[in-house]
């Protein structure tokens, strides 16, 4: 077991998305993984999404909450 993570490393922005229906990796398990990130880094930082009716994929909806997440977080290119 890892205790909280110090330095800048502790205010890190985490996205952390799983499926309801997914069979390899129940949701349950990113239910558990998401409430352990939370005591290692600042709460308030890590967003956890689930979507409804999808599998061990990924999905359109997914895909648009990824961006936007980068959008917010990561400096444009030029």
């Amino acid at each position: 077991s890892q205790g909280p993570i110090s330095g800048v490393n502790k205010d890190i922005a985490v996205l952390q998305c799983h499926g309801d229906c997914d069979p390899l990796v129940p949701l349950m398990f990113g239910s558990l993984t998401v409430e352990k990130l939370k005591s290692m880094i600042n709460p308030a930082n890590v967003t956890f999404k689930t979507y409804s009716g999808l599998m061990h994929s990924s999905s359109l909806e997914e895909m648009m909450d990824v961006k936007q997440f980068i959008d917010k977080h990561l400096p444009p290119i030029d």
